[in-house]
């Protein structure tokens, strides 16, 4: 883990080299200021030498002035390291997410990749400062401060000793129960989030059943489990500064006490005492930092995990070595294909999905998939654009296995409108180009008009250069479906997979695309995955599936003759309520 964090500091290891230097020399110009006071008073006040006074002044003055720009060095380098690891980290867990298939981001939910980019990195941000800055400062103030007072007398300096065992003692105690509460509380950050997260992308749902206060209530249980083990964790925390200050007061009396015997014995001056006062703080406030750095650093370590385990996620769909780079045609071939989705919880798999798949589509077929809810209709769809890998057998497009193509190559021939439609921030232009990056307003205009969007984008207040607002919030939902056909057809694809994407149409315009497909693109090979007869009944074969199998594979006359499944959804359909889930 260490290694894979350290790895992200990347071009800011200069500054995270110079930021404990620059530290180093801060606190040993600190040092020595309390050391230089003892000579003003014994040299310079006591000994009735102004001369002395001003000399150890000036030198009091430099070391100050040295200290302090050592320090804001130490501040800029440290911040500047400190947040380019921040940005790193987020970067590469960006740029990893990217090349994760979908079994990869089934393993993490949406929520907990929030919570990873943004809380545990802010954590690892402020653990790596920490690291660089008051790891540092704290052990050598704790080591100078100690030789110091040895050095100036060596009896006295038992009581620092003391103080030690008694406040490393109490400190241990209570960062070990502070550890442990903080495991806990990512934990919970993660239900937070996905609270919010779930009630924000579905706001519309929520106020359509006025689920208001249902919500309220769900978010006010997670933030109150949250500010629970918050508040048991910093209570502990607090007892720190009260056990801290217990301590340094019983150094300072013990101080006074026998200092003042010593001074009356002639073993020590009052400059020497004075000195011995500004140590004791230095070094309890050294082990006060101490036992910050050891809580912040083991609540970075579950951080550190999370954000770790997002890196090193390996993709389970990759490129070959030497990848097939044209796709001949649209023809597609199942062979004896079964594929489980991963669990949830690891990387097992679960049931099959689908199972024991064959099948022969001609280049330039038009192939209906119908089926009640959770037949595995989609999932036999997204095989073909390998979104997921066969448990089993293998899907060819073009004669050649989809495992055998570079992935651009094979996603760009075949095209994909997804079951759920999403719109990005930008003009309705910026969106259809994800098709095709360099596509001209004409091409845009004409793949509009195929999949029946040119007509309602005339009427947007700037046309093609209306802005769409984020998530798609200001156009319908089967406006969404259209633009979304439209920016798969600028592709260009030889196969076009069309995922129950004209659900929210209705049936005139549904009918409209399906023409418009047939007429102007005869020789891409067309899988319309749909919930109703009429969108898949002028295909020329449809695939009927039940439980992730195939029950009938026919044109829409046969199948009514031979296969009860589909008869019996089309009756429903046409004569009844249309729901056929139940079939």
């Amino acid at each position: 883990m260490l290694k894979t964090l350290f790895q992200q500091i990347g071009s800011f290891k200069t500054a995270s080299i110079l930021t404990p230097i620059f530290i180093s020399l801060e606190v040993v110009m600190g040092v020595l200021i309390p050391y230089v006071t003892s000579w003003i008073i014994d040299d310079g006040i006591s000994a009735g030498n102004i001369g002395n006074v001003y000399k150890y002044g000036a030198l009091m003055l430099v070391l100050a002035a040295l200290s302090m720009t050592f320090g804001i060095l130490a501040g800029r380098s440290s911040a500047k390291a400190s947040s380019g690891f921040a940005r790193n980290l987020r970067d590469a867990m960006f740029r990893n997410i990217q090349t994760f298939s979908f079994s990869n981001i089934d393993k993490f939910s949406s929520s907990g990749l929030v919570t990873r980019m943004t809380t545990d990195v802010n954590n690892l941000q402020n653990a790596f400062q920490m690291l660089l800055r008051v790891s540092v400062r704290a052990p050598l103030n704790l080591i100078f401060s100690i030789f110091m007072c040895v050095f100036i007398n060596t009896k006295m300096s038992l009581i620092f000793v003391i103080a030690l065992v008694i406040l490393g003692t109490v400190l241990y105690l209570i960062v070990s129960r502070t550890v442990k509460l903080f495991t806990q509380v990512f934990k919970k950050y993660d239900d937070l989030n996905n609270v919010v997260q779930e009630n924000v992308s579905a706001i519309r749902v929520v106020k359509a059943f006025v689920r208001e206060d249902f919500e309220n209530k769900k978010f006010s249980k997670a933030a109150r489990a949250l500010y629970s083990l918050f508040v048991r964790t910093e209570s502990l925390m607090a007892l720190n500064h009260p056990v801290m200050m217990v301590v340094v007061y019983g150094c300072i009396i013990a101080l006074s006490w026998f200092g003042a015997k010593n001074i009356v014995g002639g073993e020590l001056t009052t400059g020497q005492l004075t000195s011995l006062f500004t140590y004791v703080m230095t070094i309890l406030s050294a082990l006060m930092m101490l036992s910050m750095i050891f809580v912040q650093l083991t609540m970075s370590a579950a951080s550190g995990k999370r954000v770790v385990e997002v890196i090193n996620e390996k993709a389970d769909i990759v490129n070959p070595e030497n990848p097939v780079m044209t796709v001949a045609d649209g023809s597609i071939d199942f062979e004896d294909v079964s594929f489980s989705y991963r669990k949830a919880d690891g990387d097992e798999k679960g049931a099959n999905a689908i199972s024991d798949i064959s099948l022969h589509i001609h280049s330039g077929e038009t192939i209906g998939i119908i089926g009640g809810t959770g037949c595995g209709k989609s999932t036999l769809a997204m095989l073909i654009s390998r979104m997921y890998d066969v448990s089993e057998g293998r899907v060819k497009v073009g004669g050649v296995d989809v495992r055998d193509y570079d992935l651009e190559v094979l996603r760009n021939n075949v095209s994909m409108v997804l079951q759920k439609n999403v719109l990005f921030t930008g003009t309705v232009l910026d969106n259809l180009r994800w098709g095709k990056s360099d596509a001209t307003l004409e091409e845009c205009q004409q793949a509009c008009r195929m999949a029946c969007a040119d007509e309602f984008v005339k009427q947007m207040p700037d046309g093609y250069d209306t802005m769409i607002e984020q998530g798609g919030a200001n156009v319908s939902g089967g406006q969404k479906q259209r633009l979304c056909i439209a920016r798969a057809l600028l592709k260009s694809p030889k196969v076009l997979v069309l995922d129950d994407s004209t659900s929210a149409c209705d049936t005139d315009t549904d009918a409209r695309i399906s023409r418009a497909l047939r007429e102007y693109m005869p020789h891409v090979t067309k899988i319309i995955v749909a919930q109703r007869v009429h969108s898949v009944r002028h295909a020329n074969r449809i695939i009927v599936m039940q439980s992730g199998r195939i029950t009938g594979f026919d044109t829409h006359d046969n199948l009514l003759k031979t296969n009860d499944i589909y008869r019996e959804i089309y009756t429903i359909q046409t004569q009844d309520s249309g729901d056929f889930d139940k079939v």
